[in-house]
């Protein structure tokens, strides 16, 4: 019989809560980028989702670390 692996969540459940909540805002055109809101408007889903992320992770909820890319120079 083959193993089953473990599955481990990624990201927590209240860090979910955290991006649905900024995706509400998204869609009701009051999501705001920058510090302290005093940006422009969110523009497209991924912004309002990294908002989200970046939010949770400031209130040290379970979330992975940001992905860098790797440049060639």
């Amino acid at each position: 019989m083959a193993k089953k692996a473990a599955k481990k969540r990624r990201y927590s459940r209240s860090s979910g809560s955290d991006v649905k909540g900024e995706m509400r805002r998204y869609k009701k055109g009051t999501a705001k980028s920058g510090r302290g809101g005093k940006g422009g408007k969110v523009k497209s889903r991924k912004q309002a989702i990294a908002i989200g992320l970046s939010k949770a992770r400031k209130q040290g909820k379970k979330v992975p670390k940001k992905r860098t890319t790797k440049h060639k120079s």
